[in-house]
């Protein structure tokens, strides 16, 4: 399958596996050339030669996102090989799943320098392209867990926490300069990917995303969308909007649900595969992992909250129509009783 070809090019970070390898495929269907930034090398070249089946120029860009410089000298290269960098996709993270006093503070370091840092070195490296030409678009990967954090994953949630204030911020300051540079967040719920196979945990069991599990595939086209049609803040699953909605009205009520089925709710006992942390070092240097993980029986391909997103302008559009209408309507309504009195008085008929 080829796809119709934009000259447009997008990076992607961690985008040798799970949500960020499913957007590289996303991104090479809708037409971009893609630039792949990860860490492991089988994952790189597995990422490449998905876009290259799509018909997408690839680049296999290894670097760490803890890194400036390294991401620097990727969008360097990615601009002398592919063009200009149109779209710059902040995915990478690292996990952890273990009580707060249980994880150590060399893993609680390295996981906030790989999901929060690294989206900041990420935005900066971008916006000292996208600035002084006065477009482009960026996508920060957030979670519904920057919003509500959940036990087992203090390092991770204070790092979405931190991502979301680091863009608002940025935001505020693109506008001040009145720039034409989009920045947007996505805000996911629990996926089906890699992440369960390979994050650090001291859990008696199996890791697995909190339920309800949805396909890598929905985030991707929601990151594909933002790109097409940027805005400040997108959610994917109908999980990440009642979680997010629901801290807002009775935070207290979620302290309770959570401390009584989040541990649990975590974990399973089924005999699942565990390649070793990948915290320190990538477990796809010699075998290529791909995008999905462990629980696609019970992943959820459809999402009702991403098609009402991705049909927002339209929505919006049928919706003021319809407005417009029964306002119009309305409106003749009146014209109409009103032309009629006028008749009336004027022929003498008084009614």
């Amino acid at each position: 399958m080829t796809s119709r070809r934009t000259g447009e090019v997008a990076v992607v970070t961690g985008g040798s596996a799970g949500v960020g390898r499913a957007t590289v495929r996303e991104l090479a269907r809708q037409g971009y050339d893609v630039a792949v930034v990860a860490r492991g090398r089988a994952g790189l070249d597995g990422a490449v030669r998905d876009a290259e089946e799509l018909g997408a120029r690839a680049l296999a860009l290894p670097a760490d996102v803890t890194d400036h410089e390294a991401l620097r000298a990727a969008a360097a290269r990615t601009e002398e090989e592919l063009g200009e960098i149109g779209l710059w996709v902040n995915n990478a993270f690292a996990g952890t799943l273990a009580f707060a006093w249980d994880t150590p503070m060399d893993e609680f370091r390295r996981v906030t320098e790989v999901t929060y840092y690294g989206q900041v070195h990420g935005t900066l490296t971008a916006l000292e392209r996208m600035r002084p030409r006065n477009r482009g678009v960026i996508v920060n990967v957030g979670s519904a867990m920057a919003f509500r954090a959940i036990p087992l994953q203090a390092a991770y949630c204070g790092a979405k926490h931190a991502v979301k204030g680091f863009t608002e911020s940025v935001v505020a300051e693109l506008r001040h300069e009145k720039s034409a540079v989009k920045l947007c967040q996505v805000q996911l719920p629990g996926l089906n990917t890699t992440q369960f196979n390979w994050n650090a945990s001291r859990m008696p069991e199996h890791p697995m995303p909190v339920p309800p599990v949805f396909r890598p595939e929905l985030a991707a086209r929601g990151i594909a969308h933002l790109a097409r049609h940027p805005r400040r803040n997108m959610w994917v699953g109908v999980s990440t909007a009642y979680t997010i909605l629901g801290e807002r009205v009775a935070p207290w009520l979620l302290d309770r649900y959570l401390a009584r089925t989040g541990v649990q709710g975590q974990q399973t006992d089924a005999d699942l595969p565990r390649w070793g942390s990948n915290l320190f070092r990538p477990r796809d240097e010699d075998r290529d992992r791909g995008a999905d993980g462990p629980f696609g029986g019970q992943a959820h391909t459809a999402d009702p909250l991403l098609w009402l997103a991705l049909r927002r302008g339209e929505l919006l559009a049928g919706a003021a129509a319809v407005g417009g209408a029964l306002t119009a309507a309305r409106r003749g309504g009146a014209a109409r009783r009103a032309v009629s009195a006028g008749l009336r008085g004027l022929l003498g008929t008084g009614r």
